[in-house]
């Protein structure tokens, strides 16, 4: 149940931060230039923590 709960969690950050660099990338500004860095951030959170477990 818990390893469930988890996959859906991070199923959900991955779609966020997704839409996030794609909202950011359809205009130009810095307001759409922290999106986009937020949701870069995200990213690599997510594949940090998958990747974590490989070193």
């Amino acid at each position: 149940m818990k390893a469930t709960i988890v996959v859906i969690l991070k199923l959900v950050v991955l779609i966020i931060c997704l839409s996030l660099v794609i909202i950011g990338q359809k205009t130009v500004g810095k307001l759409e230039l922290g999106l986009m860095l937020l949701g870069l951030a995200g990213l690599l959170g997510l594949l940090y923590d998958y990747n974590r477990k490989y070193v």
